[in-house]
């Protein structure tokens, strides 16, 4: 795995269209790809691991990763790349593009037009018309309760659901996650919302970075207003049963968060991350086959041979710095570095990986935006 430099980034994108040429939907299954971003060991077929044994036997999840939070480094993975039905992991998203755009003690007052548009059969925390909330008590909806409700009215406080979804995917470009192409804020199925195991690991490793994202994600339970005034509320808890050890499964020692999901197109989905001994690991569990708990149990299950016997493990790949935090590389002599080496050493990757001779196609259909901040850097 070779890293690229910012001048050969840039001088690869001259050569061909920019991305608006290039529809995201359009862009070729990552399964297929001949460019994978964070190393081509993600785009095979089949368990990819190196130097440890004892992954867990029974994974029913059509696609999973799972990778060092610190580091970088991805552990293992099936189909790491494979774009799929997000449901509402892709709120990790949301979040990451409208949480810094409003102080949590900033209040609003929700109009019925701003819940009109919440899609049929959506989760829902229960905004109602009328009533006025807190920016932190319109998260605590997104982030417990999945609500699709509260996700409506913070996209039109930003400006309205086709801008909002516009700036996620500018931000999907900016993180390089490729796999990803966004029709609406709240991960409900639509034809073209699709992400992928490796995508939504970058999305909820940015988010920890950010204080506010990382409580609210860890939030067990919380007082919702139940009248106009606010004076009267009721008890909403988070949906994540991980973490709060609901519905038969078990809570999981050093828990972070940090986002699940369900849609009937998409099926049962989830990102969780957990923390033992200092060390932070992220695991994305996507559809699997065997039971309405199988996504934690499978996520639980990995964590455990993560901190286990996955402690041994060689990098299959990695996850990327963002765009607009790239810098240029050191000068190396020699043959290209091990990929993992800086992630290994404690520090991650100043730059993205991009593997295979159509980089440049899978570069582009991320969006012009990375582009042009990487030109500012």
């Amino acid at each position: 795995m070779n890293h690229l430099s910012r001048r050969s980034l840039l001088a690869l994108a001259a050569s061909v269209p920019l991305a608006a040429s290039v529809p995201p939907a359009a862009a070729a299954p990552a399964e297929a790809a001949s460019a994978v971003v964070g190393g081509a060991r993600l785009a095979r077929d089949g368990v990819q691991v190196s130097g440890a044994t004892g992954l867990p036997k029974k994974l029913s999840a059509r696609a999973w990763m799972i990778a060092d939070g610190d580091t970088g480094e991805v552990l293992a993975s099936y189909r790491a790349h494979r774009r799929m039905a997000p449901a509402s992991t892709l709120k990790m998203l949301f979040a990451l593009t409208v949480l810094p755009k409003f102080e949590r003690t900033d209040r609003h007052k929700v109009t019925a037009a701003e819940i009109a548009d919440v899609p049929s059969g959506s989760s829902l925390v229960g905004v109602r018309a009328g009533f006025t909330y807190t920016v932190e008590q319109l998260w605590q909806g997104v982030f417990l309760r999945s609500g699709n409700d509260a996700v409506h009215v913070l996209a039109h406080m930003n400006g309205g659901l086709d801008r909002t979804v516009a700036e996620m995917q500018t931000a999907a470009g900016d993180l390089l996650a490729l796999d990803t192409h966004v029709a609406s804020p709240d991960g409900f199925d639509h034809r073209n919302q699709l992400s992928s195991a490796y995508d939504l690991t970058l999305f909820a490793r940015k988010g920890l970075e950010d204080a506010d994202f990382r409580e609210y994600c860890a939030t067990r339970t919380a007082d919702f207003p139940a009248n106009a005034s606010g004076r009267k509320t009721f008890q909403i808890q988070n949906t994540d049963r991980l973490l709060t050890g609901s519905y038969g499964v078990e809570t999981y020692d050093g828990l972070i968060g940090v986002k699940n999901g369900y849609t009937s197109n998409a099926g049962n989905t989830f990102t969780g991350a957990a923390t033992r001994d200092g060390r932070t690991l992220i695991v994305t569990v996507l559809h699997p086959t065997s039971g309405y708990n199988a996504v934690y149990e499978e996520t639980a299950a990995l964590l455990d041979w993560g901190f286990g016997k996955g402690s041994s493990a060689r990098a299959v790949g990695e996850l990327v710095t963002a765009a607009s935090q790239a810098s240029p590389a050191p000068a190396r002599s020699g043959a290209a570095g091990a990929s993992g080496a800086a992630a290994r050493s404690g520090g991650s990757s100043s730059l993205p990986l991009l593997e295979g001779a159509a980089g440049v196609v899978a570069l582009a259909a991320g969006g012009a935006y990375a582009l042009r901040r990487l030109r500012r850097g």
